[in-house]
């Protein structure tokens, strides 16, 4: 019989490398709160009909990448490609807007999925985290969300990345943008490649966003989105840029930076790292004014990002270098039939104590035991037999140096716990 294995574009998390991720989790669970965010959780699937109207039918992502199957019920369903469509869907079901004061802050945290060529930092199955705030058009809004990321990323000892800004003006300096781009565009067609040939009928904003390097320098000399922008938008994303000037966020404006989605106006961001090459990007994001009342809500603007957890895990490891693996503290190692069961309450003690421990459950001797416990990268083994039973004690052994001593059981929490290093930087870097 042939062995199973895991479908493509996705991958299972074990230990060390699941540490990493318990991080970056824990950080936002710490740092995302400190900003007033709430968080939410959203089904993993939603009607596909949010995503059509609300990601954009002629996107890739719409078009191409999503999983889309038909219930028993016949309703036609959609595994959740990205989460600001479904956060926003909750803000209209749920009464959102007058159920909490405006603007609303809301964090995510959850897979998405989307059919695409498996590569380094991106699967199929992929992980984000995100923020939105609901229902503000403060340009100051527009600078929080992005320094509310610096901070996150800066908690996870990250400090030297690069914010790429943008705006892609309101509806309609994005249409006379766009006819003037599709202008360009056939003018030059021959020399761009057959992806971004095919979408300037689509989507035409997206071959801005090629990778290809010989349709990157034809768009040297395209029509660029500031160009385009009516007063007002111009106004706003000066605003954006001097608010980041005064938070001290290192920025540089990308004219050619567009996101996948089409629900983005104004004000669009990257927060990119060198460490991945080509998929730099470790954190996207922009304001999205006109997707509330695109799915059927009143005209509500709001602006948030999302981050890959699997793109930041790489940039941590190639940062810090990969984890260790976890090792207990202390290994318990029981001699004689009564220890065995006694070592079980023992255990018990220690970890309410907060000791990392483990007990010898493979059977074998004392010898074997202790090899159990180098294999396990334990720093003590702690004995227990008849005799310290009957003393109330555990013979404590510091396996790297092979000292041993007797300490009385109410004292051998302390013990274990004196040379523990003490909590820093979460991954090492600077919190000052």
């Amino acid at each position: 019989m042939a062995t199973l294995k895991a479908p493509r574009g996705t991958r299972d998390l074990i230990a060390p490398e699941i540490g990493r991720w318990q991080q970056i989790e824990d950080a936002a669970r710490r740092v995302l709160p400190l900003a007033g965010f709430s968080e939410i959780r959203t089904p993993a699937f939603e009607p596909t009909e949010l995503f059509v109207r609300g990601v954009g039918e002629a996107t890739d992502i719409v078009s191409k990448e999503m999983y889309t199957f038909e219930s028993r019920s016949g309703e036609r369903l959609t595994l959740r490609p990205e989460n600001t469509a479904g956060v926003v869907r909750a803000y209209l079901e749920r009464g959102l807007r007058t159920a909490f004061p405006s603007p609303l802050r809301l964090w995510y945290l959850g897979p998405m999925f989307r059919y695409e060529r498996p590569q380094k930092g991106r699967q199929r199955q992929f992980h984000q985290v995100g923020v939105e705030v609901i229902d503000t058009r403060d340009a100051r809004a527009d600078a929080e969300v992005i320094l509310v990321a610096c901070e996150y990323l800066r908690a996870l000892g990250l400090d030297d990345l690069v914010v790429d800004l943008n705006s892609l003006g309101d509806p309609g300096d994005r249409g006379r943008f766009r006819d003037a781009l599709v202008t360009y565009l056939r003018g030059v067609e021959d020399r761009l490649d057959p992806d971004s040939v095919d979408r300037i009928a689509r989507n035409p904003l997206r071959v801005l966003d090629s990778k290809n390097e010989a349709t990157q320098k034809v768009l040297e000399d395209a029509p660029s989105i500031l160009d385009y922008l009516n007063d007002d938008a111009s106004a706003h994303f000066e605003e954006v840029k001097r608010f980041l000037e005064v938070a001290g966020i290192r920025y540089r404006v990308v004219p050619r930076l567009v996101r996948g989605l089409d629900y983005y106006s104004r004000t669009t961001f990257e927060i990119r790292s060198e460490k991945l090459g080509s998929q730099s990007t470790v954190c996207g994001g922009g304001r999205y004014d006109g997707l509330v009342e695109q799915l059927g809500g009143p005209s509500v603007p709001a602006v948030g990002w999302a981050l890959g957890l699997e793109r930041l895990a790489i940039v941590l490891d190639e940062t810090f270098g990969p984890l260790e693996p976890d090792a207990p503290e202390a290994f318990l190692i029981a001699r004689g039939d009564e220890a065995r069961g006694a070592v079980l309450p023992l255990a018990r003690d220690l970890r309410r104590g907060g000791v990392r421990c483990e007990v010898s459950v493979s059977g074998g001797g004392f010898g074997r035991q202790f090899k159990a416990a180098d294999r396990r990268g334990a720093r003590f083994a702690v004995v227990l037999g008849e005799d310290e039973l009957q003393r109330g004690i555990v013979s404590v052994k510091e396996l790297s140096t092979g000292e041993q001593k007797e300490v009385a059981r109410e004292d051998l929490v302390a013990h274990l716990l004196a040379g523990r290093e003490p909590a820093s930087a979460p991954l090492g870097g600077s919190t000052e």
